[in-house]
């Protein structure tokens, strides 16, 4: 036991600057450091799987937009080099962005239309993507999205290859704007690519990234490879040093160590430097080791109205009520009880946190007289239903807590644990039943980490009201009894996958887009947020923590809003572990 507490004392030390070649000679590319850096991904596409903070913190890895936020939420320039603002009667409020040159991956030059392609696909009707309302102040892009224009009227255009134009609706805060470009939905993508296959983001061969590092391996989801990329802002004709931005060459996950106690052990033992997950059981012994630092996503629970036993707010109140938060965090350890939607690392806009200002919606602590009160007003006493999350030991134990506490209440109470599995016309590809069963709203309640997708509120509240939901407008033909009649195009509006319908609310948001006042926009946030907890179509359980360790051979790990950066990390005598690791990936590779 001494020489384990001797080695995590050596982790979470802050190593100083080590000493660590960083100019390369010969074959020598650079360190290559074994990891776990998450739970396993499946998908890498920017436009989904937001509901599980996995893929948020492996997106800013290999993606990179206009903008990116730093640890504390703020804009900075990332793919944008700098830009000017025109504005005139006739031509309105426009913006030139010039991009920084840069590559794809393959070494493709990014250019200003891959950005045009990945906003307009996601304001593509048919394209269910709830980031679609950060682009709302772009002029037309909320018609397009409702299918009342063509994507050809939207506001963005590449006027010349390296060069951006957006047009909005009407003059805007551009702080704003650009805190929204951060977010990891909006990067650009090629159409080349994304287009001709629709498995393009699950398969590294087809995986085309413009972020500091590049997929050069996903092995059914046991073995992920990220390499840096040659071509991140290096200026090839020049021969730039390959290592100019982005130093370690390789970075290893190997999920088939085991489960999460076994990549523990590997820690220990050092055959892995970074452990970005901490095994459940294990935590409460290394809490005072680990690093933890506020995430911004809240664990929550989503009621699917179009299930008649959720239809009324009384009782998913009454079921949010009976919810002890702070023994939800005693099973997570890295964490906080949730005190509303909205978790404490998002800032309003006078820079004060969100939460602090909004105050406590929710209790912590559970009322179950209260809430059987609830019930008993609302005329039920009991029903079955199903609680679905992923294969996460994590979310299981709190959904275990939670299955015994409704059942408690009079419900029969199922868990489903959505794994992921193969299509069988193709093995190497793999179906995220969670997430298309969340997306297609085939659920009862679904446990999800309902990730901010900026350093601003609205980009989680937005998508609660249906003109902002980012589902688009159904184009599916009506259904006839007449096999000769012609098929008739509802092109109903999709609200949010819960079913949530509210005019009150609907009106917040058109308020919000409405406005150009900073102050009075944060009031709208803060009154939706009130509205969602009151009407409790989502159930916010804990403010999610990222927890780590790392050792003392590394040095240099950064942080930015949804993660860490291993851009400038750096490995202490790392030809020494060079031959280990190569060895053991031609082996994989065999």
């Amino acid at each position: 036991m001494k020489k384990i507490m001797a080695l995590i004392l050596c982790v979470v030390m802050l190593a100083g600057a080590l000493a660590s070649c960083t100019t390369l000679e010969d074959d020598d590319k650079g360190a290559v450091i074994d990891v776990y850096l998450t739970n396993e991904i499946y998908d890498f596409d920017p436009a989904r799987g937001f509901n599980d903070v996995s893929t948020a913190k492996f997106l800013s890895l290999i993606f990179e937009g206009l903008t990116r936020l730093d640890v504390d939420g703020n804009w900075e320039a990332a793919l944008m080099d700098d830009y000017t603002v025109s504005q005139d009667d006739a031509e309105g409020f426009k913006i030139q962005i010039n991009l920084k040159a840069t590559k794809w991956s393959d070494s493709v030059p990014v250019q200003a239309n891959d950005i045009v392609y990945a906003w307009k696909r996601i304001l593509d009707p048919e394209f269910k993507c709830e980031a679609a309302s950060l682009l709302y102040d772009i002029k037309n892009a909320k018609e397009v999205k409702l299918g009342n224009a063509s994507v050809d009227d939207l506001g963005v255009a590449a006027i010349e290859i390296d060069v951006l134009e957006i047009e909005f609706e009407k003059k805007i805060d551009l702080d704003e704007f650009f805190t929204k470009t951060a977010s990891p939905a909006l990067v650009p993508l090629r159409e080349s690519i994304v287009s001709t296959n629709p498995n393009w983001a699950k398969k590294a061969s087809s995986l085309i990234t413009n972020g500091p590092f590049d997929v050069k391996r996903i092995a059914n989801g046991s073995n992920i490879r990220l390499e840096r990329s040659a071509y991140y802002y290096r200026d090839t004709t020049e021969d730039g040093a390959l290592d100019e931005y982005v130093i370690p060459y390789r970075i290893i996950t190997d999920y088939d160590r085991g489960d999460l106690s076994d990549q523990l052990e590997a820690f220990l033992t050092g055959e892995i430097f970074y452990l970005g997950e901490i095994p459940l059981d294990a935590r409460a012994e290394y809490a005072e080791y680990a690093n933890a630092y506020d995430y911004p996503a809240t664990h929550s629970y989503l009621f699917n109205e179009k299930n008649e036993l959720f239809a009324k707010p009384e009782v998913r109140r009454a079921l949010s009520m009976a919810i002890d938060r702070e023994h939800v965090v005693e099973i997570v350890t890295y964490a906080k009880a949730a005190t509303g939607i909205i978790p404490p690392v998002i800032n309003g806009a006078d820079g004060k946190s969100f939460r602090e200002t909004g105050g406590d919606l929710i209790s912590t602590s559970a009322d179950v007289d209260g809430a059987k009160s609830l019930l008993r007003s609302a005329g039920v006493n009991g029903g079955e239903f199903t609680i679905s999350l992923r294969d996460d030991e994590v979310d299981l134990a709190v959904a275990q807590y939670i299955k015994g506490v409704w059942e408690e209440l009079g419900f029969t109470v199922n868990l489903k644990t959505l794994r992921y599995s193969e299509d069988l016309n193709d093995s190497t590809i793999i179906i995220d039943n969670y997430y298309t069963s969340y997306i297609n709203g085939d659920f009862d309640v679904i446990a999800l980490d309902l990730t901010i997708l900026t350093s601003d509120a609205v980009s989680a509240l937005a998508p609660f009201a249906k003109e902002y939901s980012g589902y688009g407008v159904n184009m599916e033909p009506e259904e006839s009894d007449d096999p000769e009649a012609d098929e008739v195009y509802l092109y109903e509006e999709r609200g949010h996958v819960s079913g949530y319908e509210n005019e009150a609310y609907d009106e917040l948001f058109d308020r919000y887009f409405e406005t150009d006042d900073a102050a009075e926009r944060e009031s709208i946030l803060h009154e939706a947020e009130k509205t969602l907890v009151d009407d409790a179509v989502v159930m916010p359980v804990y403010f999610m923590q990222d927890s780590f360790m790392f050792s003392d051979v590394l040095s240099g790990i950064g942080s930015n809003f949804y993660g860490r950066s291993f851009n400038s990390t750096k490995m202490k005598d790392y030809m020494s572990y060079k031959d280990i690791d190569e060895s053991a990936l031609q082996g994989a590779e065999d």
